[in-house]
């Protein structure tokens, strides 16, 4: 058995994985257990953050090309209006805030910006749409239209759509989605202070019907929100334990949008999302960990160290849905500075 930190045993009975020689110039970690405990998470989390990172960018370096960074578009094709009442959204009907209800967009413009998109480098264009739930009808079947038009650009489709059954997981695989993002947001416990119109098993169901249909899963959540540590470290150990993990992790800090009941949250410290970026890269070895929503209040120093501790893909463009995000030319000059490359 490889001995953690001074053969620290952890509750699941498992040692902390260090780093241990493997041969001249080449480390390898010992691998997590397979059913991770709330209390293996916060060892990693709680670590050194030189030996947090360490650890995660040697995890990093066995399952990803070095240097590779996936740019993703995100669209929102149906703003507003969203029957949920998610404290975080400025969607929400729930809320006086400074966005509207819109109609949803046509499908040639949607696909006019996925190529757009395409063009300053983006390899996976995601579409959300304010919905609680997918209904079946002609906004549905437009959706099914902008996925297929995606997937014919040659780039990843990605959608978010709320809710969905079984049969409707089906259709968009179909059609050609490769992944469906549906985040947990929190932990279980946490969860019902930020939402109440939508239970943690509906969204975990909704995570299984896409498995089911043959997509794969983007799932993460947001940090900033009043939550715990221990919060934090709860959902990334769901998230860990579900079979397989998620092949694409979000990891968000909230952005404070006044009408919302977080409007006042005070604002995340960049450290917090480097430590929740390198844990998550542990856990979930193969996954793409990405950096989004909130990277308009980081430095390009601290999106480096992100980067750094196991961050491999961005939303990359000008606006999240409905909040801001650094433009296409910073984003490109830090990655040209960092010496990183755009996946391909």
């Amino acid at each position: 058995m490889v001995l953690g930190p001074a053969g620290r045993v952890l509750a699941s009975g498992f040692c902390l994985p260090r780093v241990v020689p493997a041969r001249a110039g080449a480390y390898k970690l010992a691998p997590m257990p397979q059913n991770v405990t709330l209390q293996d998470v916060l060892a990693l989390y709680e670590l050194p953050m030189p030996t947090l990172i360490r650890r995660a960018q040697t995890v990093h370096a066995e399952h990803h090309p070095e240097g590779e960074v996936q740019l993703c578009t995100l669209l929102s094709v149906k703003t507003g209006g969203c029957q949920e009442n998610c404290s975080y959204c400025p969607q929400s009907s729930h809320y006086e805030t400074t966005i509207d209800s819109e109609r949803m967009m046509k499908v040639d413009e949607v696909l006019a910006a996925a190529k757009v998109a395409k063009s300053a480098g983006a390899t996976r264009f995601c579409m959300g749409a304010a919905w609680r739930e997918v209904k079946e009808g002609p906004a549905f079947d437009n959706v099914l239209k902008m996925v297929r038009g995606v997937r014919e650009e040659g780039m990843e489709a990605c959608v978010t759509l709320g809710m969905l059954t079984e049969s409707q997981a089906k259709r968009l695989a179909e059609a050609g989605l490769s992944a469906y993002n549906h985040n947990l947001d929190t932990s279980r416990e946490f969860y019902g202070k930020v939402i109440t119109t939508r239970t943690y098993d509906e969204r975990l169901t909704t995570l299984s019907n896409v498995r089911k249909a043959g997509v794969t899963v983007c799932s993460g959540g947001i940090i900033g929100m009043g939550e715990s540590i221990k919060d934090r470290c709860a959902m990334l150990m769901t998230l860990a334990n579900l079979d397989p993990y998620p092949e694409s992790v979000p990891i968000n800090a909230l952005v404070p949008v006044e009408g919302t009941p977080l409007a006042n949250q005070p604002k995340v410290d960049p450290l917090e999302l480097v430590r929740m970026i390198a844990t998550a890269r542990i856990l979930m070895p193969k996954a793409r960990v990405r950096l989004s929503a909130g990277r308009t209040e980081l430095s390009r120093e601290a999106q480096l160290l992100c980067f750094l501790a196991g961050a491999n893909s961005v939303f990359y463009g000008e606006k999240l849905l409905t909040t801001g995000n650094p433009d296409v030319e910073a984003d490109q000059a830090l990655l040209r500075d960092a010496g990183l490359r755009a996946a391909v």
